[in-house]
């Protein structure tokens, strides 16, 4: 199973001039290296939660259908399943009727769903034979974002901003731990 990313957010959860407030910042000077960080601060946010804040698109590539008719799509919340396309062994894309599936984005992970019967043959390509175009984010706007996961964003964005470079282990306050902790997937060992 791989993933690749193909359309990032159009925007960010955060805007520079709410940063720059929140940072008690007016010149412009730090402008490119505040908005990299709220860039960075989303992504870490998504990485500690799972879950994508704005709409993207990505493409999930599989080998073979799973069995029991379901797949397990890895990224959350799941906005759409944009197409699914099997590719044959000349890398022929056929794209499979949506007729045959349905997105289950209440489950967590999200699912793909095979309605009864309808699973389809295997596709010709050994490698990446199969490719699910989806769309996952809250939504397309920053108002989309829970506000929680907002308020981390600024608060990582502010303690990389104060410390420019000094190590601290990669270790976040726990401030920020606490906003992102409702939100992180809970795993059994």
């Amino acid at each position: 199973m791989s993933l690749i990313l193909t359309s990032p957010p159009a925007t960010e959860p955060v805007s520079l001039a709410e940063a720059k407030a929140h940072l008690r910042i007016t010149h412009t000077d730090d402008d490119t290296y505040i908005s990299t960080l709220i860039i960075a601060a989303r992504r870490l946010v998504e990485a500690r939660t799972g879950l994508r804040l704005l709409q993207q698109g990505w493409s999930l590539f599989l080998d073979t259908w799973p069995c029991g008719g379901m797949i397990d799509v890895p990224l959350a919340p799941l906005i759409a399943i944009d197409d699914i396309i099997i590719y044959g062994d000349l890398d022929t894309p056929a794209t499979l009727d949506h007729a045959h599936y349905f997105l289950d984005a209440a489950s967590r992970p999200p699912r793909v769903v095979f309605r009864e019967g309808r699973v389809p043959a295997q596709p010709g390509r050994q490698a990446n034979g199969i490719e699910v175009k989806l769309q996952a984010g809250f939504g397309a706007a920053a108002t989309a974002v829970p506000q929680e996961l907002k308020q981390a964003v600024l608060l990582i964005t502010a303690h990389w901003f104060s410390r420019r470079g000094e190590g601290d282990d990669g270790v976040l306050p726990m401030a920020i731990l606490e906003l992102l902790a409702p939100y992180r997937t809970k795993r059994l060992t």
